[in-house]
């Protein structure tokens, strides 16, 4: 379907926006982050969530100006990375799903109790950046995205670039504010209830893992993975406004309200 429309700086910056945010998803994640962070103090977390949030806009900020080359630099395709993403993503559900998340990140009586909380943050950033910083926040979904999105802003020159990495900080600053609602979701939880939490998204988080693996051998390979397992409930063509899979790792853009399709 094609929409005779030529997108302005405006319309840029919020099919960017809105693109990135469905496919980072901050506040979906916000659970699974409560959970991965269970031994940390309140502090920590806090901390931990900044660190998250520099790191997706440093990586995302160097994807939008230099395209795919990190991962063209080292021979590396988007199935591939997608492949690998999904292993690492399976390691960290079984650990939730067997309980052992809480030991493995340090629980609250020990080493981490005795460490100040930016220590504890900077602990616990080194432990998620890999696999809850990216690719669970920052998938293949939104790597392309944000490339086809860096081609965009080249019509609009450095105004163009000024917006995308302006809406790469905001979505920076929501993935901050969203994680720092933890605090409340483990106090209404409880220890009970978060054990039984962290268990249930440990077992999610491997069934996405796996999708993870599929999809990128989907993409690999040919009639080896049938399609509407490498990309569930999704039909055909979706609607303006209406984002795939966030593990399809397909871009989204949008076209602004009021456009008339053609």
């Amino acid at each position: 379907m094609r929409y005779g429309w030529a997108m302005g700086p405006a319309d840029f910056a919020i099919n960017f926006f809105v693109a990135l945010f469905a496919l980072i998803d901050p506040i979906g994640s916000v659970p699974l982050f409560a959970a991965a962070t269970a031994g940390s103090s309140s502090g920590g977390r806090r901390l931990t969530a900044i660190y998250i949030a520099i790191f997706a806009f440093a990586f995302l900020t160097f994807f939008f100006l230099t395209g795919l080359a990190l991962l063209r630099f080292f021979g590396i395709s988007m199935p591939a990375f997608r492949i690998a993403g999904g292993v690492l993503l399976l390691l960290l559900g079984l650990d939730m799903a067997r309980g052992d998340l809480v030991q493995t990140m340090g629980g609250p009586s020990g080493e981490t109790a005795a460490l100040s909380s930016r220590a504890d943050a900077l602990r616990q950033f080194e432990r998620l950046i890999v696999p809850f910083g990216m690719p669970l926040l920052i998938g293949p979904g939104a790597i392309s995205s944000v490339v086809i999105y860096a081609e965009e802003a080249r019509r609009f020159g450095a105004t163009g670039f000024a917006i995308g990495v302006g809406v790469i900080a905001g979505i920076a600053l929501l993935i901050v504010a969203s994680f720092w609602f933890t605090e409340a979701i483990s106090k209404a939880l409880g220890r009970v209830g978060a054990a039984v939490v962290i268990r249930v998204l440990g077992l999610i988080l491997c069934a996405m893992a796996v999708q993870f693996m599929l999809s990128g051998l989907a993409a690999s390979t040919t009639n080896l993975v049938r399609h509407d397992t490498a990309a569930p409930y999704q039909t055909s063509a979706h609607p303006p406004g209406k984002p795939p899979d966030k593990l399809s790792g397909k871009p989204l853009s949008f076209p602004p309200l009021g456009a008339r399709p053609r």
